[in-house]
């Protein structure tokens, strides 16, 4: 037995920690459904979506401050507090993120969803799905090869987001001659785009704190 499965046998079993990134990594999968459904509704159905999406990033947000609020309080943890920090700030980021491209969508009065968006939407959702499936790894750190597996599709999708937003704003530039759509449409792309970089950013934090402890 290692040091640190030594240590983990010694450190009582987290009930605070544990259950907050679990509640935030699920509210991003429904916030991540939330995303997809919106651009595959009918245009007068969106807002109540784009409402649902706001209040959903708000919650994690509420999520991310209190995990700092237990950082606070609490000397024990199950990992470094530095890694605590980093990986529910980077759950909060790819929220942000996705709530940005939403709020984008409804300022701009975007109406025509294109399939690029719908693509983009669906690899951050499947991106979503397999953080929500990693974080509930992370209670038993020794599941490292199961956590590098999840980690390495999370971040096979994100060059998949990359290849379908380069496509797709090289499709903008030469077919869209109204240059007031090609920036509302660069500016969706773009925010579902780095959604997913920072899909592949949460991947980076947990692949890190499972090496920490195998």
């Amino acid at each position: 037995m290692n040091l640190n499965s030594i240590f983990q046998f010694l450190v009582p079993k987290d009930t605070k920690f544990f259950p907050l990134f679990e509640q935030a990594s699920s509210t991003l999968v429904v916030l991540a459904e939330t995303l997809h459904e919106a651009v595959n509704a009918p245009k007068e159905e969106r807002d109540s979506y784009y409402q649902k999406i706001e209040e959903l990033e708000n919650k994690i947000e509420g999520i991310a401050h209190k995990t700092q609020l237990e950082l606070s309080k609490n000397f024990i943890t199950p990992f470094d507090r530095e890694d605590i920090n980093a990986l529910i700030k980077s759950i909060d980021n790819v929220a942000d993120n996705m709530h940005g491209a939403a709020s984008r969508m409804r300022l701009y009065q975007v109406e025509k969803i294109t399939k690029s968006i719908r693509k983009l939407t669906e690899i951050n959702l499947e991106a979503c799905q397999l953080i929500d499936k990693a974080v509930k790894e992370l209670k038993d750190l020794k599941n490292h090869q199961s956590i590098k597996g999840l980690c390495k599709r999370i971040n096979k999708l994100e060059s998949k987001g990359d290849v379908v937003f380069d496509k797709a704003v090289a499709d903008i530039f030469e077919n869209e001659t109204d240059a007031i759509k090609v920036i509302k449409y660069k500016e969706v792309l773009s925010a579902l785009e780095m959604a997913s970089d920072r899909c592949k950013g949460v991947s980076n934090v947990i692949e890190q704190i499972s090496v920490k402890h195998s």
